[in-house]
């Protein structure tokens, strides 16, 4: 019984440790890696302790500037590699929670393996695009089962880049290459 037990143990023992080690990269619905709906920008810093945390801020509401910039959270590994941008729903306020992430680091992917780097045919395989908005120089692919959009490039889509002409899904070439990757949190 005793020598049954002892291999049963180090394999629980393993399986946490690959399950936890991967969580730092995990992205789900209302997730991205360590972040969740209720983490509030106080804790980014926290959170992204072992990396450095650039604070984009804005200058807040000044008299009748209707355009003002988001505050942003750049996130980069010690060897300077861009890991997210980080939105607060309020801006310069340490209180509120986070309004949207995007993503530039390959190693966040979500449990069927989409990631910045997979091309269209992996995203329409893994997930359920449920709408597809075309604009002046890209497509958005809006993903519900994350609460995420993807943006593809129109050179990808074969178009011309100031091109009005509206996309469906099925239009988008399979190896179309993700331009931007943005998990919101709203």
């Amino acid at each position: 019984m005793r020598t049954f037990m002892k291999p049963l143990v180090i394999a629980v023992i393993s399986v946490l440790f690959i399950q936890c080690g991967n969580s730092k990269f995990d992205i789900a619905k209302g997730k991205v890696g360590k972040l969740t709906t209720k983490t509030t920008v106080n804790e980014i810093e926290n959170v992204f302790k072992q990396d450095s945390v650039v604070k984009v801020l804005s200058e807040g509401a000044k008299g009748d500037n209707l355009f003002q910039e988001d505050d942003k959270y750049l996130v980069y590994e010690k060897g300077g590699k861009h890991l997210l941008t980080i939105t607060p729903k309020e801006q310069l306020d340490s209180t509120s929670t986070i309004k949207s992430i995007e993503i530039f680091d390959d190693r966040f992917k979500t449990k069927s393996g989409v990631n910045i780097k997979s091309t269209f045919q992996e995203i329409n395989a893994n997930t359920k695009v449920s709408k597809v908005e075309s604009s002046f120089s890209s497509a958005t692919l809006f993903i519900d089962d994350l609460n995420a959009t993807i943006t593809i490039d129109n050179e990808d889509l074969g178009l011309k880049e100031f091109s009005t002409q509206k996309v469906t899904k099925e239009q988008i070439p399979d190896l179309a290459k993700i331009k931007s990757f943005t998990i919101w949190f709203n």
